[in-house]
This record gives structure tokens, sequence and C-alpha cells, in this order.
């Protein structure tokens, strides 16, 4: 599920990597492409969404990670927020707790990740991740 406000900025995103990681943004455009839409502002709390943390696991190696989901000019890898636009914020955007995709590593291999937890940026945060 995604946010229709989010859908706009997204494929502008993703047209724009269409030059720089052409297989990045044609997995992007696959994963939209299956998405359903929503029109809640904000998407249901367990749907990961930008401005979300997430923990998700690895199912290769069965380790899990915590990250926050951004949009790239936000992105910062020691407050890990990542960006949509990286393999595993592809894999990851939309899913709901409970669900699985797989991510694409720079090493060439397949991992299938799957949503552990989705908690949705807090109301009061002063650090707004978007």
């Amino acid at each position: 599920m995604i946010r229709k406000d989010e859908i706009i900025h997204v494929k502008t995103l993703t047209e724009g990597a269409m030059l720089r990681n052409p297989a990045l943004a044609d997995r992007m455009l696959e994963e939209l492409g299956h998405a359903r839409t929503v029109k809640s502002n904000p998407a249901p709390k367990n749907v990961v969404s930008i401005g979300n943390t997430v923990t998700y696991r690895d199912e290769a190696t069965g380790q899990t990670n915590t990250v926050t989901l951004v949009y790239p000019e936000h992105a910062d890898i020691l407050r890990n927020r990542i960006s949509i636009m990286t393999p595993v914020g592809v894999a990851l955007f939309g899913l709901s707790v409970g669900a699985a995709s797989y991510c694409d590593t720079r090493s060439d291999q397949r991992r299938l990740l799957t949503v552990i937890d989705v908690v949705p940026p807090s109301e009061n945060e002063s650090d707004n991740p978007l």
C-alpha cells in the first residue's frame, strides 16, 4: 500500500534514477505497479511508508535491522535513515508487517527481507525525517 501523496514524489525520483541506476528504477516501477494506493494520510500504521521506522529481517542471515525510510535528500546512514531509492528502501516501501520482498545487493546477491515491525513517526518528534 502506498499513499497517493507519496506516489508522485516517488515516480519523479524513479524517473531521475533511470539514467544513474536503471535496474533500481525498474525495480521501483515494478513495485509501484503492484502497489495498492490508499488515500489515508497517514497510511495504515502497519505499512512501510516515508518517515516510518522499520525493523526487518534478512532471511538469508537471520540478522535484523531497524531503519527509518526517507526521501534521498534526508538519508543519513549514521542515523539509520535510508533512502527510498536504495535497494533496501525499494524492497521495504509499501510492505505491511509480516510481508516480505527481495532486495538485490551491490554484490549481486538476492536477499529476502521480511518486515517485523513498523513504527510511524512520533507526533512530537522534533527532528522530522522527512
